[in-house]
């Protein structure tokens, strides 16, 4: 025992993270989690671990979580008991429906006062049950070390996800003798490993496909999380099947490839659409078959078989049931079946028999292209996103949510794991402060947050954030006056009733909310603006606001209405109108 170092709770915690390679953490500070705040005041000048003070917790959540999709690293988020626990439970549940891993440490009234409505106690463990991977509550910093350790494990083993640490205020004070885990020492009975596909498999999947003449690719967010891109763009051309993406897939292919189709589903591409209402074979990869990408269920790929690859059991067959179903990590089980194909001295690829089809999806994108309106009289937000794709084709993008997040999934070609957008849980308020997550972690790379006038007010406080810390997020605001899909909504479904859809009485002037912070603020009102004041900001050193005053009643084409079928889209032309352009 003499031989073990006697530290706190507190410094078990810190010490547990650094070891686990941790050294940016988001966070807001309180009573009850001062404690751990006092520790990494020291940790902090030593430059072992760097914490990014956020404005609002919800703010954090989302910057941790905007960290974790583009490193592939676990976030780690900080907060204190009360209110300061609660206020991440949508940034936990953004995570969970997006499968983040993101460890999220929240403070606790000591433990003789749990369960006496002590000031700012609330049973943060409960509350998120239904909304975390795991969770613990520490009653004994003897235990810090391991949990921290069980958590990072669980976080990123298999289908990735959100963890939540309790720590009463007590345990983060208490001495103790501390023998420290080590990363990877732990033995989890829980976490089953992922055993490796059977050859059987393979042998059906090659059928299958053999038997095709309409074959198509859906890939999700699985992919993405697994780094398949390189392996799944392999299986694509060696057998030439085009692919569709989910909004959670978005990077996975070049969607300036023949063989992309972009986004398919709700407001996807109509060539997607229509393809997958028509395919025979549909190869499932990290997807779940969800009612945005789906519409009416049961006329979903209706005439196709379905190979369903995915790492987590429990979306396979929930619904949709397969032919085919190998539970594994996309990449893994992707390089394993090229190569089966390179080592199977019978097998014959022939992809002639799907060119027809590929022929027929090439007609399908020259009579119903994504259309980017050129009007004089009106800005377009579909033509500021797509030059902001076209001068910056390398950067990180983050989206809040509504009309501006589809355009941008339809307009925006992204690099692998370049793209961050609340796509499950439709969090609006995500984007900037995921922004700050991206930039905190590529400080030397451009990252782009695309918001709207309302998206942008919920969490606007982190402009701070982003002030404080000389952030150069570029911030394109795409200002129509309102909630815009809302508005479409009420526009399409509700006789045109736009009840409190409206945000024009109450907005700040962007530019100088801008200057308030000390961040450079531009508008574009006109065409001729759009690329050079573009081009202006991504030059500029520092962060950058943009306010597009965009044309207020544009909608977002194509749209699959609730209860319809993919191929029953509204918005979709076979004429290319003079003021409008194709991409």
């Amino acid at each position: 025992m003499s031989n073990l170092q006697e530290v706190t709770g507190a410094f078990a915690l810190l010490d547990s993270l650094v070891k686990h390679n941790v050294y940016h953490i988001f966070g807001y500070p309180g009573g009850a989690i001062l404690p751990v705040y006092d520790e990494l005041y020291a940790w902090e000048k030593k430059n072992k671990i760097k914490h990014i003070l956020c404005r609002h917790e919800q703010g954090a959540s989302h910057a941790a979580d905007g960290y974790a999709r583009a490193t592939g690293k676990v976030g780690v988020c900080i907060a204190t008991s009360g209110p300061g626990a609660t206020n991440l439970v949508s940034g936990i549940a953004t995570a969970q429906m997006d499968s983040v891993p993101v460890l999220f440490i929240t403070g606790q009234v000591a433990r003789s006062f749990i369960g006496t409505d002590a000031f700012q106690e609330v049973d943060i463990f409960g509350i998120t049950l239904p909304i975390v991977k795991h969770s613990y509550v520490v009653r004994d910093p003897r235990d810090m070390s391991r949990i921290i350790a069980e958590a990072f494990y669980i976080a990123s083993h298999g289908r990735p996800g959100p963890v939540l640490i309790d720590i009463p205020k007590d345990v983060g004070l208490e001495k103790f003798f501390y023998h420290p885990i080590e990363p990877g020492h732990i033995t989890l009975p829980g976490c089953r490993p992922i055993t490796p596909p059977k050859i059987k498999h393979f042998a059906k999947i090659i059928k299958l496909i053999q038997q095709s003449n309409q074959p198509l690719l859906y890939v999700g967010g699985g992919a993405i999380t697994a780094r398949a891109h390189d392996i799944i763009q392999e299986l694509s051309y060696k057998f030439q099947i085009p692919i569709t993406t989910t909004l959670m897939g978005k990077g996975i292919i070049d969607e300036q490839h023949d063989l992309s189709l972009g986004m398919l589903g709700m407001h996807g591409t109509a060539y997607a659409n229509f393809a997958v209402s028509e395919c025979d074979l549909l190869i499932a990869l990290g997807c779940r078959f969800d009612d945005r990408v789906t519409g009416k269920l049961d006329e979903f790929a209706c005439h196709a078989k379905v190979i369903h690859i995915d790492i987590d059991a429990a979306e396979v067959g929930k619904n949709r049931i397969p032919q085919v179903a190998i539970i594994g990590d996309i990449k893994k089980v992707l390089k394993e079946f090229l190569y089966y194909i390179k080592n199977e001295m019978n097998l014959t690829i022939n992809t002639d028999q799907t060119i027809s089809w590929r022929k027929r999806i090439n007609l399908w994108k020259k009579q119903y292209p994504l259309l980017v309106p050129k009007n004089i009289e009106t800005l377009s937000p579909q033509e500021i996103i797509h030059d902001i794709s076209s001068l910056q084709p390398h950067a990180y993008f983050t989206t809040d949510v509504g009309q501006h997040q589809m355009w941008s999934a339809q307009f925006l070609n992204v690099l692998p794991n370049h793209w961050m957008s609340s796509a499950g849980l439709g969090t609006m308020g995500y984007g900037l402060p995921a922004a700050i997550g991206v930039q905190t972690a590529y400080p030397d790379k451009i990252v782009i947050c695309i918001s709207g006038d309302a998206s942008f007010q919920m969490n606007l406080q982190e402009l701070g954030t982003i002030a404080q810390y000389n952030l150069p997020i570029k911030i394109i605001i795409i200002n129509n006056k309102w909630q815009g899909m809302v508005r479409q909504w009420q526009q399409a479904f509700y006789g045109e009733r736009y009840s409190h859809s409206n945000m024009e009485n109450g907005s700040p002037k962007l530019t100088d909310l801008a200057k308030a912070f000390q961040i450079k603020g531009f508008e574009i009102k006109f065409r001729n603006e759009i690329k050079d004041i573009l081009k202006k900001s991504f030059e500029l050193p520092g962060p950058v606001i943009i306010d597009c005053k965009v044309k207020e009643e544009e909608n977002c084409y194509p749209m699959v209405a609730p209860g319809k079928s993919n191929s029953q889209m509204i918005g979709i032309t076979k004429s290319i109108n003079k003021a409008k352009t194709s991409v």
